[in-house]
């Protein structure tokens, strides 16, 4: 079985013959990765949204913002963590169960803090509450990205019930679809005790042994195995589960919600391009944390998936400015930005799989391709996605997650495919460039299915039992006001 690298593991290790010990330098990078993927969401997105809606709807963006980062912070330790990172039984390989439930994870006879995950290297654990806040803060700010889609014009309360429902119907499963799999060890283990096993009686055991254990996988990730030990998608950080996941749902909520009052017929300009400044550059800092923080811990693969987002990431940037500058005739700051945010979402799936100078290549690609999308795509269709969730994260994800298929090859510098279920002990797995494209292209189709229409029915519902918009004199008012009675700035 070939298991892929970027998933994210959280099998207990109780089962293993030796539990290893924690190391201190993986614990302490996974903490700081944390913190900087929090910093991602607060006060990075609220700032980067922030000034790109008007003034009277900035307050109305940071408020949203940190709402859905609190609330999927109580979710997620309620009974968010178990549906993502734990065994589902009959159902593990489409939703996770609720034995982890209320943060129950302390094994027998122990407390809390002993509880460790595996990472991607044999024999080595991270804390499992290190893990747990980890994997937290991605799922507080993939809810988060979609208020981009349809700022300025929903209802607080519909924003709130909509969050909940789809942080926990949607996100969920899929994180659990991509990110889910058995213990790099248990893997190997059970590969050399079938390797090993002689005589029909404990070749049977062995194989029922090693299947129940590569079948305790998500969907899409796991291995280019048959269909349920996993199709072997390889997304190293979110670009499915995060940008592709939210960008569709934006574009839905923009549909079904409408346009902004004025929409087309007005000028709608960003209020504080300053603060968009300062919200994009808290993002490129705090996505090493996302990127990097993805490899579990301080290794050399934390390293490539470092400076694959730092070389990215300038490239996108540099790339979107001369495409705009050629096409407008001036360079501007906002075009500066939003090649920067295309480049980080782009590398995302791609940050510890790809090597630099692929890295470099799809920083180059996605820019030119999202500026395309932003202009002439909605304005030919005329859909209201007021700032760009669907253009840049939807449309960077699938660039990056398509390519990621493509650049993990060793011929392009890629790391290749990791089998743990390879006997030699060296983990090399075979890539075949066909068989991973179609992998990765049914992960961009499931994400954008399952989002895509789970999103329009879940608006629908929540139009239905309290209504979408505020009124039309609320929305021309401003929702600072109207929503919450307070302005983001008194002159």
């Amino acid at each position: 079985m070939t298991v892929c690298a970027g998933a994210a593991y959280a099998q207990d290790v109780g089962a293993r013959d030796a539990a290893p010990l924690v190391n201190k330098g993986d614990n302490a990078w996974m903490l700081i990765s944390s913190a900087l993927v929090l910093m991602m969401s607060i006060p990075g997105l609220a700032l980067f949204y922030g000034g790109l809606v008007r003034a009277k709807n900035m307050l109305s963006v940071l408020t949203q913002v940190l709402t859905i980062v609190a609330l999927v912070g109580v979710t997620w330790t309620l009974f968010g963590y178990s549906l993502a990172f734990s065994d589902g039984g009959a159902m593990t390989a489409f939703v996770g169960g609720f034995s982890k439930a209320f943060l129950s994870i302390a094994p027998e006879g122990k407390t809390i803090a002993d509880a460790t995950v595996p990472t991607f290297s044999n024999g080595v654990v991270i804390p499992e509450l290190t893990y747990f806040v980890f994997q937290m803060t991605f799922a507080m700010i993939t809810p988060a990205l979609i208020v981009g889609a349809f700022a300025e014009r929903i209802k607080f309360s519909a924003m709130l019930l909509f969050m909940f429902l789809w942080s926990t119907l949607i996100y969920l499963p899929v994180a659990h679809w991509v990110w889910y799999a058995a213990a790099p060890d248990d893997v190997a283990s059970a590969a050399r005790a079938l390797a090993a096993a002689s005589g029909g009686a404990a070749k049977a055991a062995a194989q029922a042994k090693f299947d129940a254990v590569t079948h305790s996988v998500g969907w899409i990730g796991g291995g280019l195995a048959p269909w349920m030990k996993g199709v072997g998608a390889l997304d190293f950080a979110g670009g499915t589960v995060v940008h592709i996941n939210a960008g569709i749902a934006g574009l839905v909520g923009a549909l079904v919600i409408g346009k902004r009052i004025g929409y087309g017929r007005e000028a709608l300009p960003p209020h504080s391009l300053t603060m968009s400044m300062i919200g994009a550059s808290l993002l490129w800092v705090g996505w090493f944390g996302f990127n990097a923080g993805s490899a579990l811990e301080a290794s050399a693969t934390a390293s490539l998936a470092f400076v694959n987002t730092m070389i990215a990431t300038a490239a996108a940037a540099l790339s979107w400015l001369f495409s705009e500058w050629t096409l407008k005739g001036k360079p501007s700051l906002l075009g500066l930005i939003s090649g920067a945010v295309a480049g980080l979402v782009a590398v995302t799936p791609a940050s510890g799989f790809a090597g630099p100078m692929g890295s470099l290549i799809l920083g180059l690609i996605v820019s030119p391709i999202c500026l395309f999308f932003v202009s002439t795509v909605k304005n030919r269709f005329g859909y209201d996605d007021a700032l760009d969730v669907f253009g840049v994260h939807c449309v960077g994800g699938i660039t990056g997650a398509l390519l990621t298929g493509v650049l993990v090859s060793p011929a392009f510098g890629g790391v290749g495919i990791t089998d743990y279920a390879n006997v030699a002990g060296n983990n090399i797995g075979t890539y075949d460039m066909a068989r991973q494209m179609i992998a990765q292209a049914t992960a961009v189709l499931a994400t954008l299915i399952w989002s895509g229409l789970g999103s329009a029915v879940l608006y629908k519902i929540v139009d239905l039992v309290i209504g979408l918009r505020p009124t039309r004199d609320e929305e021309r008012e401003g929702l600072d006001i109207a929503e919450h009675g307070e302005q983001a700035y008194n002159y």
